[in-house]
């Protein structure tokens, strides 16, 4: 682990120069304050929480994808979205760590596959652009909806409606706020990512912003296609290098795709991150606003 290289990619992100991206490992802190229990984020966790804490077979233990498509086989759609609401709707968790982080610094763009609310809580008290993916929904070639958050509430807005000065919070797969929507089976996913391929999941605002953008991975790992697949079409147009990818123990899997993709692997966890985070930066209650997609 260099803490060189953890203190400038602190930086980075500090000043938004760097985008963060955050996978499951994002939440590893996260626990419900009355049982201790961990919030299910990871699949293994996700698939237990949904099947009531009973594994299923290998083939579909593999994948929360996968799990998620077996239920919604047997039960509806409607009973993975009733998990996921109420998973990370209604029940309470204690804060992150890392959200807790950038809730101070307030990049001004964040990606994140979770579908809790903890990045959106972040930035109750910022104006933002809300963007959520969104599967096998009729009336619409898009795969994503859009809100603004004025402070108060949210209201959904068209893509040529953006406020192209706040900041963006990217959740492909979903959330349960302002309304749920998720991706989650088998089924959703192939519907957004052909989609996403197609250009059809992202507006066009975002496709120009994200041009030259230099990402850092946090709490993701890379060993399942689907996660592969969305992140490579997410940082499309990236920079050079186009980020790092914070991964304590690389499989050679990882390593291998990181390599193809031009990411550079920092063998180290969120927890360095943030101890390497630079002490003086002060957050601004009324940060300078930054024109996005012009």
């Amino acid at each position: 682990m260099s803490t060189e290289i953890l203190q400038r990619l602190a930086t980075g992100l500090t000043r938004g120069e760097l985008v963060p991206y955050l996978g499951p490992g994002a939440l590893a802190d996260v626990v419900d304050p009355a049982s201790g229990e961990p919030i299910p984020a990871a699949s293994e966790s996700m698939i237990l929480a949904m099947n009531n804490g009973r594994p299923m077979s290998a083939r579909l233990m593999w994948e929360f994808s996968r799990a998620a498509m077996s239920i919604e086989l047997k039960r509806g759609r409607s009973a993975v979205n009733r998990f996921l609401t109420g998973t990370y709707g209604d029940r309470t968790w204690t804060r992150a760590a890392l959200h807790d982080w950038l809730a101070r610094t307030r990049p001004p763009y964040v990606v994140d596959i979770n579908r809790d609310t903890q990045l959106q809580d972040s930035y109750l008290t910022t104006p933002h652009t809300l963007i959520r993916g969104i599967a096998r929904i009729g009336g619409t070639p898009y795969r994503f909806v859009i809100h603004h958050w004025d402070g108060e509430t949210y209201r959904e807005v068209a893509q040529e409606n953006v406020d192209r000065t706040l900041p963006i919070l990217f959740k492909p797969l979903g959330s349960p706020v302002p309304t749920p929507t998720f991706i989650a089976s088998d089924a959703d996913f192939v519907d957004y990512i052909t989609e996403l391929m197609g250009g059809l999941a992202i507006p066009g605002f975002l496709k120009e912003y994200r041009v030259g953008r230099q990402y850092v991975l946090l709490g993701l790992r890379l060993t399942r296609d689907t996660e592969r697949m969305i992140l490579s079409d997410l940082i499309h147009a990236a920079g050079s290098p186009p980020g790092w990818a914070l991964i304590v123990d690389p499989t050679a899997k990882e390593r291998r795709f990181c390599e193809r993709q031009g990411l550079e692997i920092v063998e180290a966890d969120i927890p360095d991150l943030i101890a390497a985070a630079p002490r003086d930066h002060i957050e601004d209650p009324t940060p300078a606003m930054q024109e996005i997609g012009c």
